[in-house]
């Protein structure tokens, strides 16, 4: 990946930031982008000393008009794109019934839109240097979470939005990756929203036993290498992935009761 001009999405914690010192450390040049020009500062500086050669642009991915400035200026900056990974995301954490549609909205807005603006943005170019569109989705995009029903239909359209364009793009030698990493160690559920919109402050899982960001990163890196079309991580995700294809109704159950057991749980 040497030389390659990276830009991610939502870098400036957790898989994002993770995946800015991966592509960093085998020599690429990353751009990155968020909404908290002080939380993106941060990030920058921890890259500029671990010697990666990188930009910060502060922008809202769901911002139509930021994601075409944030093109522009790595173009000024770098001359060119060959991969963008679409990682800016939010959740939600509340039952259907009891949610605002404003924050269902919100959601779609960042998760799926986000994807939508920037990949539209940045294509003529990845086009042009026959590189890489990568999604990070989530298990959620392959098995709807009761609790989380914006964050899951956030996920299937952006999955169903990278599939078709994968296809569309069959014959232009473009890589388009969707990589769902399953339960994370990262700061997305610390900043869930609830069903009035606002940060759910606390997360209800126990971070410390799961897949930390920077084990997702190099699985994502190789992956890209690979050029692959999927990546399921976790033996967790895969397992309700296959399930959930066999075993429909069996899954309805299993996820409930697998979510109803988290603190907090919005279930009665």
């Amino acid at each position: 990946m040497l030389n390659k001009v990276v830009i991610i999405t939502g870098a400036s914690s957790g898989i994002g930031k993770a995946l800015a010192f991966q592509f960093g450390h085998q020599g690429s040049k990353i751009v990155i982008t968020g909404r908290d020009s002080a939380k993106l500062e941060v990030a920058l500086n921890e890259l500029h000393i671990a010697n990666i050669d990188a930009f910060s642009i502060v922008a809202d991915v769901s911002v139509e008009d930021d994601n075409k400035i944030v093109v522009e200026k790595t173009l000024a900056k770098f001359g060119k794109i060959d991969i963008l990974i679409n990682n800016a995301g939010i959740s939600m954490r509340a039952l259907f019934n009891d949610t605002e549609t404003d924050v269902i909205k919100k959601v779609m807005d960042i998760n799926f839109y986000g994807t939508v603006y920037a990949t539209k943005y940045a294509l003529p170019e990845i086009i042009k240097s026959k590189g890489s569109i990568i999604g990070i989705s989530s298990i959620a995009g392959y098995r709807g979470l009761p609790g989380r029903t914006s964050y899951s239909a956030s996920k299937f359209a952006m999955q169903g939005f990278l599939e078709a364009l994968r296809t569309e793009l069959l014959k232009k030698d473009v890589h388009v990756l969707v990589a769902c990493p399953g339960f994370t160690a990262s700061n997305i559920r610390n900043t869930a929203l609830n069903s009035s919109g606002e940060v759910q402050g606390e997360s209800p899982r126990d971070e410390q036993k799961m897949m930390s960001a920077e084990e997702v990163a190099s699985h994502i890196y190789n992956a890209t290498l690979k050029r692959k079309r999927d990546l399921v991580l976790t033996s967790q995700g895969k397992l309700t992935v296959f399930l959930n294809k066999f075993l429909p109704g069996f899954m309805d159950k299993m996820v409930y009761n697998h979510m109803a057991k988290e603190k907090d749980s919005p279930f009665k």
